[in-house]
C-alpha cells in the first residue's frame, strides 16, 4: 500500500518515528539504526512495510531499502514477528544479519532482547535453506561470467553473493555490486559491506 514516506520528521520516540507528510503524521515503528539517521524537523524518506491483521494496522519504516528487505526476510521466518525483527535489526545491521546467516553465528542474533537460542537457530536454518534453494536454482552471481553460484560455492565471492541474495538483491545486482571489490584480499564482512554501499543509494 505504501512504498515509502517522504516528509518531515515530526517526532522521534523509542522505536518510533513520526513522519509529517502533507500535514498527516504517520507513526512508523523502526530500528535504532534508522532513528540514528533521523533528525527532528528535517526532511527524510522511510521505506515502509504495512502490517495488517486482526485488530492490527501498523506501519514500519526504514531509512534504507536493504534494512526493509532484512525486516521482511526475518518476519518470513516462522515464529519471528515484527517486534523480534526490529530487535535484531536494532542491535545489528543488514550486513551483520547476512554474516550471521552465512556463518551460523547464533550469538550475534541472541544479542537482541527477546531472541533466544532456539529462535536464532530457526532463523539461521530457514534462511540458509532459502539460500541453498537459490543456489540450487543456478542463480548467476558471477557478474556476467556465466558461472552459477553453485559452481563457485567455495569462493569468498560466492559466500558474499549468497549473503547479499538473502537481503533481497537480485543476482544481476549482486554481480554488479561485486565488480571492483577485492574479493580475494578482503575479509568476507568487508566484501559484503562494500558491496552493500554500492547498492544502497
Amino acid at each position: 500500500m505504501f512504498y515509502y514516506l517522504d516528509g518531515t520528521v515530526a517526532e522521534i520516540l523509542p522505536n518510533l518515528a513520526v513522519m509529517d507528510c502533507g500535514g498527516v503524521g504517520y507513526a512508523c515503528k523502526t530500528t535504532n539504526n534508522t532513528l540514528a539517521k533521523l533528525k527532528k524537523g528535517q526532511r527524510a524518506k522511510l521505506y515502509t512495510h504495512l502490517n495488517v491483521g486482526e485488530g492490527i494496522f501498523e506501519l514500519y519504516g526504514f531509512a534504507a531499502q536493504n534494512e526493509l528487505n532484512s525486516f521482511r526476510l526475518l518476519i518470513g521466518v516462522s515464529g519471528v514477528g515484527p517486534k523480534a525483527a526490529l530487535a535484531i535489526l536494532s542491535v545489528g545491521t543488514p550486513e551483520t544479519l547476512a554474516m550471521a546467516i552465512v556463518t551460523g553465528d547464533e550469538k550475534s542474533l541472541t544479542a537482541a532482547p527477546g531472541i533466544g537460542k532456539k529462535i536464532a537457530q530457526r532463523i539461521i536454518l530457514e534462511l540458509k535453506d532459502k539460500m541453498a534453494k537459490e543456489t540450487a536454482n543456478g542463480l548467476d552471481f558471477s557478474g556476467g561470467k556465466g558461472a552459477a553460484a553453485s559452481a563457485m560455492f567455495s569462493s569468498k565471492a560466492a559466500e558474499a553473493a549468497q549473503a547479499l541474495a538473502v537481503l533481497g538483491y537480485s543476482s544481476a545486482e549482486v554481480g554488479q555490486a561485486l565488480k571492483g571489490v577485492d574479493v580475494e584480499g578482503l575479509p568476507l564482512e568487508e566484501i559484503i559491506r562494500q558491496s552493500l554501499k554500492k547498492m544502497v543509494k
